[in-house]
């Protein structure tokens, strides 16, 4: 008989791989509100458009998880200290700008607030590991989390209110730190037009970084593409030279000249050619 290795792990492994196996890899179809603050256009026109994938581990899905779960701990609270919140879990609303960019919101506060108990704010739920937690508090969360700052101001504008709750949670000590942010109206207009942009462009922009060696980039699920290979392996709608999206929202085929349902952009059809910009016909 084979004697088990008890210093292996059977379970945790087993958990693991059922999350990586049952991992819903259906990418988004809009430029997403939490991620148009990342501060490389490459990174979210090579994303918007398919053209990169990123597989996450068991244990990574479960971090997810967590966060999100740690969203409902949030607002019960928030409601046991006073606070009316709507617009929470399955009931989330979504704010959308007629374009590309939208998102959905963790939470608003409609009243109750101790700092400003009659201001409605954007709630939004983060949580942290103890070094990122700790520099959040050093440095506040437009300095240490601009891409959570900038997902804020865009709810704000979203909504129509001024004020925005962010709350966060050490996951080492279960330490709360909450800061209310105040819309800076230029500068969320300028992130939600960034987004749009980016969104329509024909053209892949410049990374952040030409350099291999940089931290950020290397870091980046994109790095094999710009510092390697500058093909992509992605088959889709997305990344043909034909997908057009337009102003308003819609994916259009510039070949067909005609609206390109989301099921039918997850594959490429028969007349697929990658764009330029992706890759070679013959890598």
């Amino acid at each position: 008989m084979n004697i088990p290795d008890l210093k292996k792990n059977i379970t945790a492994e087993t958990i693991d791989k059922w999350h990586e196996e049952h991992e819903d890899r259906r990418p988004r179809p809009y430029m997403g509100i939490s991620m148009i603050g990342h501060e490389c256009a490459r990174y979210l026109w090579l994303k918007f458009r398919w053209a990169v994938s990123e597989k996450f581990s068991g244990r990574m899905l479960r971090l997810f998880r967590r966060g999100q779960l740690e969203e409902q701990q949030f607002t019960d609270d928030l409601k046991r200290i006073g606070c009316i919140v709507t617009h929470t879990g399955d009931d989330q609303f979504e704010v959308s700008f007629g374009g590309w960019v939208k998102g959905h919101l963790d939470g608003i506060i409609e009243c109750g607030l101790p700092e400003a108990p009659k201001k409605r704010h954007v709630l939004e739920c983060k949580t942290h590991n103890d070094r990122s937690f700790q520099e959040l508090k050093k440095k506040g969360v437009k300095e240490a989390k601009p891409m959570h700052w900038a997902q804020m101001q865009a709810y704000m504008i979203g909504i129509k209110t001024d004020r925005a709750l962010y709350i966060a949670v050490n996951k080492n000590d279960d330490e709360l730190y909450c800061e209310r942010v105040y819309l800076e109206r230029s500068e969320a207009q300028d992130i939600i037009r960034r987004g749009e942009d980016i969104a329509v462009d024909p053209f892949m922009p410049l990374p952040l970084s030409q350099d291999p060696t940089f931290f950020k980039c290397k870091m980046c699920p994109c790095w094999e593409f710009c510092h390697q290979t500058h093909q992509t392996k992605e088959l889709n709608c997305r990344t043909c030279r034909h997908f057009a999206p337009d102003e308003n929202g819609r994916a259009m085929c510039s070949l067909y000249k005609m609206e390109i349902p989301y099921e039918n952009q997850l594959m490429a059809c028969t007349e697929y050619k990658v764009h330029p910009d992706l890759g070679s016909e013959n890598p």
